[in-house]
């Protein structure tokens, strides 16, 4: 990790709460602090991805602004996941996308929305668009299967590899051992699955003021299991048409579309949540400038959901056509652009979590030597 001004204040900030400790039980980022006289870049940005930004420690803090320390922890260790990102993208050259992103990922989705709609209006007939086409593989009259097969293979396929190796590097430039650790694995497993870091010292999050609510961890909870359930809905249908020979689309009751349809529901609740709260949320623990990205990839992760939705809905009519372009043009879009997105945020979180819970195992471990 590159020394920044980020770093620098970060690191300042740190070595004043590592005298002060008054936050020691707020979240696990105090534990993870105090067992460190010194900070290296490399631990600054292990700190940084495994803060949740329950901005519990802003509200209780008594050096925060106006105070001369201007202590303002989640301002600061946000800025630095930001950068983060920037640091372990690959290839090097994209790193830039992180740059305006909330522009990028808007453009992006733009253009994959166009790009999908003229493609199948050149390759096929701008009828096909507009007229109904119904029963099995009527899909296929619309985008043809080898067409959605090779992009979503080459998409997501290149997303896949370039999240794993940003993952690598974090790994190891925080200190990473093994992570055959089955262990700490574990332990990191459920604390992702529970998103248990977004309850802060257990009241909650401090979302708007000074008041604790669990409003923000339900909220991740609908988008996090929505988006599992889809992706659970997208193998099951693969399974049905490349194996069982059984081509999309789905009766309303087949595992496929009752998977969807509950995973895109809790993707739009969830999304709108989040949405909400960054809109009334207080400003001054927030970086500001990183909103663009968050409001994108929610704003994109939003119109994937409710357009397959609306296609769902819409599927035996003329519509169906140009919703089922426009929804696979945003899914394109998005996950050619995942690994310079804010969606990276999960994956350099998951790391951190599983850093910590090894170092916690070897807290344990020598404390129990030492009885």
């Amino acid at each position: 990790m590159q020394s920044t001004n980020t770093t620098a204040e970060a690191r300042r900030l740190l070595e004043i709460c590592n005298a002060c400790r008054y936050c020691e039980g707020y979240c696990a980022v105090f534990p993870a602090m105090e067992l460190r006289r010194a900070f290296s870049n490399e631990d600054l940005s292990y700190l940084a991805n495994l803060c949740h930004n329950c901005r519990g420690c802003y509200y209780a803090c008594q050096y925060a602004p106006p105070h001369e320390f201007a202590i303002n922890l989640p301002k600061t260790l946000a800025e630095l996941r930001g950068e983060t990102y920037v640091e372990y993208a690959w290839p090097r050259p994209f790193a830039v996308l992180f740059q305006s992103n909330g522009t990028v990922i808007s453009i992006a989705t733009a253009v994959g929305i166009a790009v999908t709609l003229l493609l199948t209006a050149w390759l096929k007939s701008p009828q096909a668009l507009i007229q109904p086409h119904t029963g099995p593989g009527s899909f296929y009259e619309i985008i043809s299967e080898k067409a959605m097969i090779g992009v979503a293979l080459a998409t997501t396929g290149f997303s896949l590899l370039a999240l794993a190796i940003g993952a690598v590097r974090f790994w190891r430039d925080t200190g990473g051992g093994s992570v055959m650790n089955l262990r700490a694995l574990q332990t990191a497993i459920r604390d992702v699955l529970t998103l248990k870091n977004l309850g802060g010292a257990g009241e909650g999050c401090n979302n708007r003021d000074e008041k604790f609510s669990q409003v923000r961890r339900r909220y991740h909870h609908a988008l996090f299991y929505g988006f599992t359930l889809c992706m659970a809905s997208t193998t099951v249908a693969a399974i049905y048409d490349h194996i069982l020979g059984w081509p999309a689309p789905y009766s309303f009751f087949s595992m496929p579309v009752l998977l969807g349809s509950t995973g895109g529901l809790g993707m739009m609740i969830g999304t709108a949540g989040l949405y909400w709260l960054k809109i009334v949320g207080d400003p001054e623990p927030s970086a500001r400038k990183l909103l663009g990205a968050d409001y994108a990839l929610l704003m994109q992760m939003f119109l994937a959901a409710a357009t397959g939705e609306l296609l769902l809905a819409f599927r035996d009519t003329s519509a169906m056509g140009i919703l089922l372009a426009v929804h696979l043009g945003i899914i394109f879009s998005f996950f050619a652009f995942m690994p310079y997105s804010k969606f990276v945020h999960g994956i350099y979180r998951s790391a951190a979590l599983l850093r910590n819970a090894q170092e916690r195992l070897t807290v344990k471990n020598l404390a129990g030597s030492l009885e």
